[in-house]
């Protein structure tokens, strides 16, 4: 999913490039967009430009930090982001982290053209590449080019719904995929016992709910003997090697899962 536009003095390329500016669907006045970049003067100009196109700029931040910040609380539509930023840090990594966590589209630019630098950049799976100085017609077109790829790729959020019923988010950057059965912190993979893998299992068929300690027991064990002592241990452990406390025990009902909010 990445579209790279390459300033040409081509009438034939800016014919082709102004006949894309016709994509329809997309409501700029609805369109809140974040500008990660820490050049100050370059990034109120990019600013400005939005505006004049009619787009909305929820922010500008000039970290990677203050940028993940920004998303957690803002959620905004579409993100420029730069890729040296502030205090070194890494406008990738951060495009990394929103995309896997958010799905927020997002176009890098940067004045870099270098082969490592492109391809740590699409790992983050980006929907546009502007290579400085770029055209305002280069960055409108990129812009709804973006906006079309990701309502078409997500359309009224169906596809993301469906993986939401099987992908569970807690504190701590830990994610659990439900179809593969695996457990990443911060992105490294936790090695699971049987039992930890069936107790979240049983847990995440209803999310939401409380699931009842004998139906929780039976499922992992499947035996006749009830011990509650052997579940709170195992649950125990669990957090433990989770290192937070992502596991509600509601009186009288039964364990629940202590999910992040989205």
């Amino acid at each position: 999913m990445i579209l790279s536009i390459i300033t040409e003095k081509n009438d034939n390329k800016i014919t082709r490039i102004e006949k894309m500016t016709k994509i329809p669907n997309i409501l700029k006045k609805d369109v809140e967009i974040l500008i990660v970049e820490d050049e100050t003067i370059l990034a109120m100009g990019i600013k400005l430009t939005l505006n004049e196109f009619g787009y909305s700029v929820c922010g500008i931040e000039t970290s990677a930090d203050d940028a993940i910040q920004h998303v957690k609380k803002q959620k905004p539509d579409l993100i420029f982001m730069d890729i040296h930023l502030k205090d070194n840090s890494s406008g990738i990594k951060a495009a990394k982290y929103i995309w896997q966590y958010y799905k927020i589209p997002i176009i890098f630019l940067t004045s870099y053209t270098d082969d490592k630098t492109i391809k740590e950049a699409m790992q983050s799976e980006p929907y546009g590449y502007l290579v400085k100085p770029y055209k305002d017609k280069e960055l409108e077109v990129t812009i709804q080019t973006a906006l079309n790829k990701h309502n078409y790729f997500f359309k009224h959020k169906s596809n993301l719904d469906k993986e939401k019923k099987h992908i569970f988010k807690f504190e701590n950057e830990i994610i659990y995929d439900k179809t593969k059965a695996v457990v990443t912190k911060q992105s490294n993979y936790l090695k699971l016992t049987g039992n930890e893998t069936r107790l979240l299992e049983i847990l995440s068929d209803t999310p939401t709910q409380p699931v009842p300690f004998e139906k929780i027991q039976n499922y992992i064990y499947r035996d006749e003997i009830n011990d509650i002592g052997r579940l709170r241990a195992l649950i125990y452990r669990l957090k433990q090697k989770f290192e937070i406390n992502f596991i509600e025990n509601v009186f009288d009902l039964g364990y629940k899962l202590k999910l992040l909010d989205d």
